[in-house]
C-alpha cells in the first residue's frame, strides 16, 4: 500500500482526522483509523470519555507531519478512508490510542479486510485492548467519564461578570475569520462552555459566507481568506488562554487568546492581515499600545493589506514646539505663540468640547473652558502636531496638537475630569492623539464615576452683571469694590492698552476696566480705523501679559461712561507701571496724583525716557519744558504739588455736619446738615408710617443679593430704615446690610428685610446721606487696644453734636478728608478735634506725607506740637515711649 505525507489540521474525533496537504494547505481529506471506533462528540450530549478520547488524539497529532496508509474505504454514502498512521518516533496509529484505553475494536473490524497483514493487525489491536481493559485505561476506567459540553451561552453579560479578567484554558474548536473564532473554554474537568468570541482589538478582512435569508454566497474582503488562514495555521484545535474582557452590542463575548508565544493579535497585525479597532480599546487599556505598534510596523512595512498605504499625515506633522498659549477659545481650542511672537490657533487632538447643541453637555461648557484656562494660559507647553485638516465646509484649516504641560497631557486631564469626550475617528483617519486609548479608557471611567458633563445635575449657570453697562449701575459697585483692596479678577478681553473688560467672579460682576494714572495711545478698532504711534504696540503688549490671566485690581472711581478706573496688578506688578517701562504709555499728571501712584509711575516714565524705548525713541530732554504737566487737571478740591510749581494754599470749604457712626479703624460717616438732613428728616416720618401700615408687611420675593437696597428693621430701636445688602448668607438665611443714611451695619435675618421698591423712598429720589470721611493729617495706631480706645474717644466726642467740618481733599473713591471743629468750643484753625485727638495720644501724624498734605504746612507744626507733647506726657500709645523709634 502506497504511503503517503499529510499535515494534520484537526482532529474531529479520538478516531478521525483532517489533514491537509503539505504542498497546498487548501487541498483537504478526511482519514479515520482503520479497525477502531471512538465516542461520538455530539451537540445533544457527548458519550462517555468523547472529549478525552478525542483530545489524546488532538494533542499527540495536531499541527504535525504524519505518514498514513489507506487501509480501506467506505463507498457508499460520503466516502471515507481508513488507514494506519505513523508519527515522528516510529509509533504508529491506532495501535498507540487502543494501548492507552482511548479507542476500541469495532465490531465488524474483521470483515474489514481478509488479508493476513490485516488479520495479524487485528489480533495485535485485541491484545492491546485487552490489557487496557485490565488496567482500567481511558474508556475502561471507573466512574462516568461524562463532560457536559454547553453549546449556547444563555447569558453573556452573566458569564462575563462571573468570568471577567480570569485567564481560562480553552481550545480553538473553528476559526470563522482572522478575528472570529469558536473557542471551547474549560471551566471546570467536566464543564464546559462552547461559544463565539472576538479576538479583542483588531478587526479582520471577512471571509466568503453564505447568507442564510437567500442561501446566495456573499464574496469575502480582501485578505480576508489569509487572515483566516494565519489563524487556523497557528490556533486550529491549540491550547490557548482566554481572558474574557467584556461584550458586544450584540451580546458576542470579547477577549484576548494568548499561546505560548503571546497574543495572536499582535501577530495577525504584524502580518498586516488585521486592522486596530478602536471599540474594543477601553476594554483592554493599556494593552491597546502594544496592538497599535504592530500595525504601525505592518503600515511602515507595507506588508498585506497595507501594500501600497500612504501615511496621511499634513506638511509639519509630528513636528515638536515650545510655545505659550496666549488664549482659551474653547475646551478643545487654544491660541499658542512661538518665540517670535507669532501666533496659531490648534485644536486638540481626538477631543471634542462640551456640546453647545447637547442640553445635556452644553452647561459644562463654561466650567471646561475655566479649567483649561486656569492650567494653560500664560504656561509654556510642548506642543505636537499629530495632523491637518485642511479647509472645508466654510471652517478654516485646523492644526490637530498634542499640548503637554508639566509633563501632563492636557487632553488627558480634561477627558478624565469630565470636561472633553473623545472623537470616535473613521478607520482611515490616522489624524488623531498619540494617546488615544488612554482618553479612551478615562472617558470611561469619567462616564462610571459621573465627573464633569457626566454629572446627574448640571452646575449652576454662572450670570456676570455688566455694572459698566449704565453710569448708575457703576456708581451702585463702585463702593462696594472701593472698600476692597486687591479684588481677584480675570481679564476677559484687551480693548486697548490701557483699557480691558474684566470679569470679578466672587461678586458676579463684569466691569470695563481703566488703568488710572496714564494715557496709552490708541489703537485702530477696525480695518477703516487708523491707529496712534505705538497704539498696536501698547495693545499687543497688554494683550501678552493680561489676555485671560487671573489679576488684582483696586478700584478708585469711574469715569463718565460707566467704566471703572484703577490699578490693575499681574503678577503683583502694576500693568500701567509696565506699559510706561516700555515707553508704551504716558503718565497722565493729575490722575496720577489722585491715585497715589504718581512718584512710581514718573520714575518708571524716565526709565523709558532714558532708554528711548517706544514712543520716547526720539525723546531729547533739552526740548522738554520746566513747569508743571500740560495735562494736570482743575483742582476739585485736591492740592499737591507737581514738577517744580508752588505749592497751593490750603483750600477752605466749611460745612455744617454730624458724625452718624464711627467705625473700628477710625473711618467717619458724616450727615452734612442741610437740606439733604431736613429731606431725610421728612423721608423718615413717612417711611415710619408706612411699615407701621400692615398692609406693607411684604416679605422680600426672593433672596437678597449683594448690592441691593431694601428697608431693614434695626435691631437697636425696632425702627425700618434704607439699607443696601453688603453680604448674603443663603444657608443661614441672613444678611449684612448698611444703612445708608447712617453709616452703621448690622447682620439681620431675612425675615427683617423688606424691598425697598417705592419710589417715594428711593435712592435716586434722595441720595444716601451717610457720607465717607476720614480725619485729616492723622495716622492711628495699628495696636487694636489703642485703635479702640480712639473709636471710643472720637464717639463720645462727637456724639449728639453738630459740628463743623473743613474740608480739605477729596479722594478719587469720594472719601472726604476732614478737619472737624465744635463751633462752641474752637477760638482758632489750630483748636481743632483732630488736634485734640493728637493732644490724647490717640493718633499721629503720618510719617510718609501725600502731595495735598505737604501742601498744608501751617497745620502740620501745631499738630507735631502737639505730638511732642503726648509723648512727653506718655499719653495713649506713648506710654510706653516713642514706637516709631528703631
Amino acid at each position: 500500500m502506497p504511503i503517503s505525507q499529510a499535515k494534520v489540521k484537526s482532529v474531529t474525533s479520538g478516531d478521525t482526522l483532517v489533514l491537509t496537504s503539505v504542498s497546498n494547505p487548501n487541498q483537504e481529506r478526511v482519514l479515520s483509523l482503520a479497525y477502531v471506533s471512538a465516542p461520538r462528540l455530539r451537540r445533544e450530549g457527548d458519550e462517555p470519555f468523547a472529549f478525552e478520547s478525542r483530545d489524546f488524539l488532538r494533542r499527540l497529532l495536531v499541527g504535525k507531519v504524519i505518514q498514513f496508509n489507506v487501509v480501506y474505504n467506505i463507498p457508499t454514502g460520503a466516502k471515507r478512508d481508513y488507514g494506519i498512521v505513523t508519527i515522528q518516533g516510529g509509533q504508529t496509529l491506532p495501535e498507540l490510542a487502543v494501548a492507552e484505553g482511548w479507542l476500541k475494536l469495532r465490531d465488524d473490524a474483521s470483515r474489514k479486510d481478509d488479508s493476513e497483514e490485516a488479520g495479524a493487525q487485528l489480533e495485535k489491536l485485541k491484545l492491546l485492548e485487552a490489557k487496557a481493559r485490565a488496567d482500567s485505561k481511558g474508556l475502561w476506567a471507573s466512574g462516568s467519564g461524562r463532560v457536559e459540553n454547553s453549546y449556547e451561552l444563555s447569558d453573556p453579560k452573566a458569564f462575563l461578570d462571573e468570568y471577567k479578567g480570569q485567564a481560562i484554558d480553552a481550545i480553538v474548536e473553528k476559526a470563522l475569520s482572522g478575528d472570529r473564532l469558536i473557542v471551547r473554554l474549560i471551566l471546570s474537568p467536566t464543564k464546559h462552555q462552547q461559544t463565539m468570541l472576538l479576538i479583542a482589538g483588531i478587526r479582520a478582512p471577512t471571509t466568503k459566507r453564505v447568507n442564510p435569508s437567500d442561501g446566495k454566497e456573499q464574496p469575502g474582503e480582501p485578505f480576508g481568506e489569509e487572515a483566516q488562514q494565519f489563524i487556523e495555521t497557528r490556533l486550529l484545535q491549540r491550547n490557548v488562554k482566554v481572558e474574557i474582557l467584556g461584550t458586544t452590542p450584540q451580546n458576542q463575548l470579547v477577549g484576548t487568546v494568548k499561546h505560548p508565544n503571546g497574543s495572536i493579535a499582535e501577530f495577525i497585525l504584524k502580518a498586516g492581515l488585521a486592522r486596530c479597532t478602536d471599540f474594543h480599546s477601553t476594554m483592554l487599556g493599556g494593552d491597546m499600545a502594544p496592538l497599535r505598534q504592530a500595525e504601525k510596523s505592518a503600515k511602515d512595512g507595507k506588508i498585506g493589506m497595507f501594500k501600497g498605504h500612504v501615511a496621511a499625515k499634513g506638511a509639519g506633522a509630528g513636528a515638536n514646539t515650545e510655545a505659550v498659549v496666549s488664549r482659551v477659545q474653547t475646551a478643545d481650542t487654544v491660541y499658542l505663540r512661538n518665540k517670535t511672537g507669532a501666533e496659531r490657533r490648534v485644536n486638540l487632538s481626538s477631543i471634542r468640547q462640551p456640546k453647545p447643541t447637547d442640553p445635556k453637555q452644553a452647561p459644562f461648557a463654561a466650567d471646561a473652558k475655566e479649567f483649561l484656562r486656569k492650567r494653560l494660559i500664560g504656561k509654556h507647553v510642548r506642543a505636537t502636531v499629530d495632523g491637518r485638516r485642511p479647509a472645508q465646509d466654510g471652517y478654516d484649516e485646523r492644526e490637530m496638537a498634542t499640548l503637554v504641560y508639566n509633563d501632563k497631557n492636557i487632553a488627558l486631564q480634561l477627558v478624565e475630569n469630565g470636561y472633553a469626550s473623545v472623537i470616535r475617528h473613521r478607520r482611515d483617519d490616522e489624524d488623531r492623539s498619540p494617546i488615544y486609548d488612554d482618553l479612551l479608557a478615562a472617558e470611561e471611567v469619567a462616564q462610571k464615576e459621573g465627573k464633569g458633563m457626566y454629572a446627574a445635575k448640571p452646575p449652576a449657570a454662572k450670570q456676570y452683571v455688566d455694572y459698566s453697562e449704565t453710569l448708575q449701575k457703576a456708581k451702585i459697585q463702585l463702593s462696594l469694590l472701593q472698600r476692597q483692596r486687591k479684588v481677584p479678577a480675570i481679564v476677559d478681553f484687551v480693548k486697548s492698552g490701557s483699557r480691558f473688560t474684566v470679569l470679578i467672579p466672587r461678586e458676579n460682576a463684569k466691569l470695563t476696566f481703566v488703568l488710572s494714572g496714564i494715557r496709552a495711545p490708541k489703537s485702530a478698532r477696525g480695518p477703516n480705523d487708523t491707529a496712534e504711534p505705538f497704539g498696536q504696540e501698547a495693545h499687543d503688549f497688554a494683550n501678552r501679559r493680561c489676555m485671560q490671566r487671573d489679576v488684582e485690581i483696586d478700584v478708585e472711581n469711574t469715569d463718565k461712561v460707566g467704566g471703572f478706573i484703577g490699578t490693575l496688578y499681574i503678577n503683583r506688578e502694576s500693568l500701567a507701571k509696565l506699559l510706561v517701562e516700555e515707553g508704551l504709555a504716558s503718565v497722565h499728571g493729575y490722575s496720577a496724583e489722585q491715585s497715589g501712584n504718581a512718584k512710581e509711575l514718573s520714575t518708571a516714565e524716565q526709565k523709558a525716557k532714558d532708554a528711548r524705548k517706544g514712543m520716547w525713541h526720539d525723546w531729547d530732554p533739552s526740548k522738554e519744558q520746566d513747569g508743571t504737566d500740560e495735562e494736570a487737571a482743575p483742582t476739585n478740591g485736591a492740592n499737591g504739588t507737581n514738577g517744580e510749581s508752588t505749592p497751593a494754599q490750603r483750600k477752605k470749604d466749611y460745612r455744617d455736619v454730624v458724625v452718624t457712626h464711627v467705625d473700628e479703624t477710625a473711618r467717619l460717616k458724616l450727615q452734612q446738615v442741610g437740606g439733604g438732613t431736613v429731606a431725610l428728616t421728612d423721608l423718615m416720618k413717612s417711611f415710619k408710617s408706612f411699615h407701621l401700615n400692615k398692609a406693607n408687611d411684604a416679605p422680600l420675593p426672593g433672596p437678597p443679593k449683594a448690592g441691593d437696597f431694601v428697608a431693614a428693621k434695626f435691631t437697636e430701636d425696632g425702627e425700618w430704615y434704607r439699607a443696601r445688602i453688603r453680604r448674603n448668607d443663603r444657608e443661614a438665611k441672613q444678611a449684612e446690610v448698611l444703612y445708608v443714611d447712617y453709616g452703621n451695619s448690622e447682620t439681620l435675618s431675612w425675615s427683617r428685610l423688606r424691598p425697598l421698591s417705592q419710589p417715594q423712598f428711593s435712592t435716586q429720589k434722595l441720595k444716601p446721606q451717610a457720607i465717607d470721611a476720614v480725619l485729616s493729617f492723622l495716622q492711628f495706631p495699628t495696636s487694636p487696644e489703642y485703635l479702640e480706645e480712639a473709636v471710643y474717644y472720637i464717639s463720645k466726642e462727637t456724639t449728639d453734636k453738630q459740628l463743623v467740618a473743613n474740608v480739605d481733599y477729596i479722594a478719587p473713591e469720594g472719601t472726604l478728608h476732614v478737619t472737624i471743629f465744635d463751633p462752641k468750643v474752637s477760638n482758632s484753625l489750630n483748636q481743632s478735634f483732630n488736634s485734640d485727638v493728637v493732644a490724647e495720644g490717640l493718633a499721629m501724624v503720618p510719617r510718609k506725607l501725600k502731595a495735598w498734605e505737604k501742601a498744608a504746612g501751617d497745620v502740620l507744626g501745631p499738630l507735631k506740637e502737639m505730638e511732642e507733647k503726648a509723648k512727653n506726657e506718655r499719653k495713649g500709645m506713648w506710654e510706653y515711649g516713642d514706637l516709631t523709634e528703631d
